[in-house]
């Protein structure tokens, strides 16, 4: 297991911590972009088969999330969170100004991530969306229906068939566990507009994977975005029986093994 080197910069809305991982020679920078309510720790896992494949991996939790400061999952406006994560993109460049940078969103990191790759994608090599919340996310609409957000947490058996995955989130005080705030589901909900309507993401090579049976974020509302931004460089995977989080389910090394193929057919 990689030993992550964790350090805080000034984000957009406060003190950001952002995580890297790095072991041998790399020969491309990975970075990491976390699902809403989580935090980057979650994904050491991953990590450490990027770091095996020859990534040096980083990435920050998002403000309000994780180890980072500000209200918890309180999110003003999407474009902070891309605003995070181009600092860390930037530290990485610093170290490493000769790797071309792999970008991987999960859940809402997938939207952080697209919006990302609209504003910033000649700077990238390739793309990966995991479960990505774009294009229609029915929830959404909702929750603003209503005079109050309910306090529904999500539900962890929701995340994978591994019920030790559920157990883990359940347990995990850098988690949050309770109701979504209004702030933040305009926020989603106007970034997703935004990026329905910004287009395509042109040549960068991006990979889509989702679980066939994902509850948290459906596959068809996703499948919408994906036509929105798609590019001329497409490559699709639907694990069937999947749930939510494709990189913790019971077929996790071959959601990961189809990602380091993807990412050596795009750095070719």
């Amino acid at each position: 297991m990689t030993t992550p080197r964790e350090w805080e910069f000034a984000g957009a809305r406060g003190a950001v911590t952002a995580r890297a991982w790095t072991g041998g020679s790399p020969r491309y920078t990975a970075l990491l972009v976390h699902g809403y309510g989580e935090h980057l720790g979650r994904y050491q896992h991953v990590a450490d088969a990027l770091v095996r494949h020859g990534a040096a991996v980083c990435g920050p939790d998002h403000a309000g999330h994780g180890r980072s400061a500000g209200e918890r999952v309180l999110i003003d406006d999407v474009e902070d969170l891309v605003a995070d994560v181009h600092a860390v993109a930037g530290a990485a460049r610093s170290d490493h100004p000769e790797l071309p940078v792999v970008l991987i969103g999960h859940s809402m990191g997938g939207l952080v991530a697209a919006r990302y790759a609209q504003l910033h994608g000649a700077g990238l090599a390739a793309l990966v969306l995991s479960g990505p919340v774009i294009g229609r996310w029915d929830v959404l609409t909702t929750l603003l229906a209503l005079e109050k957000m309910p306090d529904v947490p999500i539900d962890p058996a929701a995340l994978s068939r591994d019920p030790a995955v559920g157990r883990a989130y359940a347990a995990d005080p850098l988690i949050w566990h309770g109701p979504f705030k209004r702030a933040t589901v305009r926020a989603l909900d106007a970034c997703i507009t935004r990026v329905n309507e910004h287009g395509s993401l042109g040549a960068l090579p991006t990979l889509w994977a989702h679980g066939s049976d994902d509850g948290v974020v459906p596959i068809e509302g996703s499948r919408t975005g994906i036509e929105a931004v798609r590019g001329g460089d497409l490559t699709e995977r639907v694990y069937p029986g999947a749930r939510h989080e494709i990189f913790n389910e019971t077929n996790r090394d071959e959601v990961l093994a189809d990602v380091t193929a993807f990412i050596d057919r795009a750095l070719a």
